[in-house]
């Protein structure tokens, strides 16, 4: 091979190089575009309703300082999104009081909770859960429950929580089963829906019963009441 042929390799390698960097720039500048949607900005509840309800449960999630806040004097109520979503980025803050449980779910599904007539108690095991949790004190410190987890199923690397009181910063996304939870700035989990490795570790835990265990493609946003207080406020998401 003589030296203009190896100089042509080399620039067309170049080029190739440079069409796909501008392919991955484009996108990450098409999904930058995405207009987002406020769940919550502080006081305007519109978009969010109970589960099984029309309207938003007044009373059993409130709205103090900022944040809307469960209220662990009331039956349990989740809280959904009045859209559905299947590809999409979730930004949000949370804290929790001492020993407080709770939980942000996606794909959700109110039909079996609505065909049995007990629409305020829906089927926590039928969807992936990033755990929402005070680690010191609760009553379960398996890492694999903790703060950042796909709870009962993959532990949280890198994770970084702020004090009791302080609110961490959350990001959850969701592209064709490719799921990543960031919490205050560190990528915690990051795993492909149907992959071998994470059917691998569905085997091995209490959901292998459950055939429907995240069998939905797009469903709700989901808020968890788990009985104690928790906050959450400058939720916002954007399909991808």
């Amino acid at each position: 091979m003589n030296l203009n042929h190896k100089c042509l390799l080399v620039l067309l390698a170049g080029l190739i190089t440079a069409c796909n960097s501008t392919e991955t720039t484009e996108e990450k500048l098409e999904i930058a575009e995405k207009e987002w949607t406020v769940l919550f900005d502080g006081s305007n509840t519109n978009s969010l309703r109970g589960y099984g309800l029309d309207i938003f449960p007044e009373g059993v999630w409130t709205v103090e300082d900022g944040a809307l806040v469960a209220n662990p004097d009331t039956a349990n109520r989740d809280l959904v999104s009045k859209s559905r979503y299947e590809n999409f980025e979730l930004e949000y803050q949370w804290a929790v009081d001492t020993a407080a449980n709770s939980g942000v779910f996606f794909h959700v599904q109110e039909i079996a909770a609505m065909e049995s007539g007990n629409g305020n108690s829906p089927n926590w095991l039928n969807n992936f859960e990033i755990q929402v949790l005070d680690d010191l004190h609760f009553n379960d410190t398996a890492a694999i429950r903790s703060a950042g987890s796909l709870y009962d199923v993959i532990p949280p690397v890198n994770k970084t929580l702020k004090p009791i009181g302080e609110y961490n910063q959350a990001k959850l996304t969701h592209k064709n089963g490719h799921v990543e939870h960031w919490l205050n700035g560190n990528k915690v989990l990051d795993f492909q829906i149907g992959s071998p490795e994470l059917n691998a570790l569905l085997e091995k835990g209490k959901f292998k019963e459950n055939p429907n265990y995240h069998s939905d493609k797009e469903g709700h946003l989901m808020f968890q009441h788990h009985g104690q207080r928790a906050y959450y406020k400058n939720i916002r998401v954007r399909e991808i």
